[in-house]
């Protein structure tokens, strides 16, 4: 079954922002490869001030190419799909997302050098699971089962020993983490909601043709009223 134009430029658009996203985060290790350049400095220095510009960029910046390649397909898949079904707040839940998770960083981590979009997958991934399910939509609700069968298995991620064992930020999985769900709950009266009919009172005291409802019929006038006589027939 091929697709409407209407349901491709939907997805070109939905793709647009994670792609712009894994754009610069390839840039950036590209420049770091290409000039012999380290831009990890620009990472969260938790409780630092030279740390601050890092709750923005440290989204963007990778420790190794396998960090990164990591990294790059869940952004355009989790990214894709909340723009596919939540387009109207789409935007809004991205930024707030890279804005949040890097404040929790920055306050709430252990000392060192915190980069990676491992904070912003968590988010993303956390807010589609739980959004589809307390919005009663069945194809939220499918999307949500579909998240957490792909992605599941981020919740190791949020585990401190294993985490620190493998050097990976779980204060910015477990950002990711709170932040997410605090949004679709925050937001669940946004977008897309039930998909079950709505009936409104005052519609029901109409019809299409004009006519009163069976309910509403009105009583004869007894000086109006007319016998007739049909004879029948031998």
């Amino acid at each position: 079954m091929s697709l409407s134009q209407e349901e491709k430029q939907h997805f070109l658009s939905s793709i647009t922002f994670p792609l712009i996203f894994v754009i610069i985060m390839w840039t950036v290790k590209i420049i770091e490869t290409v000039f012999h350049l380290d831009f990890s400095i620009l990472g969260v220095k938790p409780l630092s001030v030279e740390g601050l510009p890092g709750i923005i960029l440290f989204h963007f910046i990778h420790g190794d190419w396998r960090h990164l390649t990591a990294n790059t397909l869940p952004i355009l898949v989790l990214g894709t799909l909340l723009f596919y079904f939540y387009r109207s707040i789409a935007v809004k839940i991205s930024l707030l997302l890279m804005i949040i998770t890097g404040i929790f960083v920055w306050f709430g981590a252990r000392d060192g050098v915190h980069i990676g979009a491992s904070a912003m997958i968590y988010g993303l991934a956390f807010f589609l699971m739980v959004s589809g399910f307390i919005r009663h939509n069945k194809a939220l609700t499918a999307l949500s089962f579909i998240v957490v069968f792909l992605y599941g298995g981020l919740v190791w991620g949020l585990y401190p020993k294993y985490a620190i064992y493998h050097n990976i930020s779980w204060e910015g999985h477990l950002g990711g983490f709170v932040t997410g769900i605090a949004l679709a709950i925050f937001y669940r009266h946004e977008g897309e909601q039930n998909d079950e009919k709505q009936w409104d009172d005052e519609d029901d005291d109409d019809t299409d043709d004009g006519e009163h409802p069976y309910w509403d019929i009105p009583e004869p006038d007894p000086d109006e009223l007319t016998v007739r006589y049909h004879p029948k027939r031998r």
